[in-house]
């Protein structure tokens, strides 16, 4: 696998290409969030285990800097919590739909061929941005996540909810207690969405558990490119 930085016209990202990449086929695109403090190589690891072969990795890195200690420097999308605002929020939204465009133009990623993924964070990222465009993501997964504002976010869902959902969380999360994966699952299901929901016995974390189990959702979901 090759990993490239790149300079977006958004946001600063990695790219990881497959085994044997050959520019000239068309791979499904797996785009990976990271959460917050973190940066674009946080997530990017994931992808050896993920498929080494069948799919095009991109990890964006979140645009706002955030000190975390003496010389400590990670990156979120917005604020945490209560202190992100409307214009934060939009922000990061318009940045990654700038970035899903950029990338899918980069390899010739059709709409409908791609996975959205997000861990924390980058999972309540993975809702604002992939559930109205169903289109556009073949499905989403979100880990140890937390859902935004439903209200705001219920008046731009689709009429037609039937999107692919992965949805798991830990039992010993102190980060995001697991009350939020149960209300993200309630709200999904109450919304019209069958998401495919699991609870796990780790803390804020992606276990091998759960790699394994992302591995074979997203295979029935999008599966990688057979050579």
């Amino acid at each position: 696998m090759k990993a490239a930085q790149h300079q977006g016209r958004s946001l600063l990202y990695l790219t990881i290409e497959p085994d044997d990449y050959d520019a000239s086929l068309q791979y499904p695109l797996f785009i990976l969030l990271h959460g917050f403090g973190a940066n674009m190589q946080d997530l990017a690891s994931l992808s050896p285990a993920i498929n080494r072969e069948g799919y095009v990795y991109a990890c964006p890195q979140a645009p706002m800097a955030f000190q975390l200690g003496p010389g400590m420097v990670g990156y979120g999308w917005t604020p945490r919590g209560a202190e992100a605002t409307p214009e934060d929020i939009q922000n990061a939204e318009d940045a990654l739909d700038t970035f899903f465009a950029e990338i899918m133009e980069k390899y010739q990623v059709s709409p409908g061929n791609v996975i959205l993924s997000g861990f924390s964070q980058g999972g309540g990222m993975t809702y604002r941005c992939g559930l109205r465009q169903p289109n556009l993501f073949a499905g989403l997964a979100v880990l140890s996540g937390t859902l935004p504002d439903t209200d705001s976010l219920k008046a731009r869902l689709p009429e037609e909810r039937n999107q692919p959902i992965f949805v798991v969380h830990g039992t010993a999360d102190s980060v995001l207690p697991i009350d939020r994966g149960r209300a993200a699952n309630e709200f999904l299901q109450s919304a019209g969405y069958q998401p495919q929901y699991k609870e796990y016995p780790m803390a804020h974390e992606i276990s091998p558990d759960v790699l394994s189990d992302l591995v074979q959702w997203a295979s029935s979901v999008l599966p990688p490119l057979a050579r």
